[in-house]
């Protein structure tokens, strides 16, 4: 299996935020950072060039090499802000009803910006999404 080319580094998290040309976006990050770093109680940290993630959890791949990710995150991408909710989004349906306009893969939430969807709903999906991968890789 080759190995996982994203790993956290001693990137600026603040300079990163501050590269971002588009005002809103860059408000956008800059709240996420601040709600995310809450709910973690973790400070950012850059993973590869474009992810800023909070905490980490240790996994096991199925051949039993260990690996390292962030318990949240985001990235400002072109057309939309991704915001990583590690377990994925079948465990809550009625958050995600109730969040507003955006769209998912498989761990990532899409939106276009933070006025898209209720804030309230997004910490409440960040913070069971978290505690919940907290207690499966205890």
């Amino acid at each position: 299996m080759a190995e996982l080319k994203t790993k956290v580094n001693d990137g600026d998290v603040s300079a990163y935020l501050e590269s971002i040309e588009d005002e809103q976006q860059k408000a956008d990050c800059e709240y996420l950072m601040e709600m995310m770093s809450k709910v973690t109680r973790s400070k950012a940290e850059m993973w590869g060039k474009s992810l800023v993630g909070f905490g980490r959890y240790q996994y096991q791949y199925a051949n039993g090499k260990p690996g390292e990710w962030f318990l949240t995150g985001f990235s400002p991408r072109k057309n939309n802000l991704s915001i990583y909710i590690m377990p994925g989004f079948s465990d809550y349906p009625e958050l995600m009803e109730q969040l507003g306009k955006h769209k998912t893969g498989k761990s990532c939430l899409y939106i276009k910006k933070l006025t898209d969807v209720d804030p309230k709903v997004l910490k409440k999906l960040v913070q069971q999404s978290v505690k919940d991968l907290k207690k499966k890789h205890a």
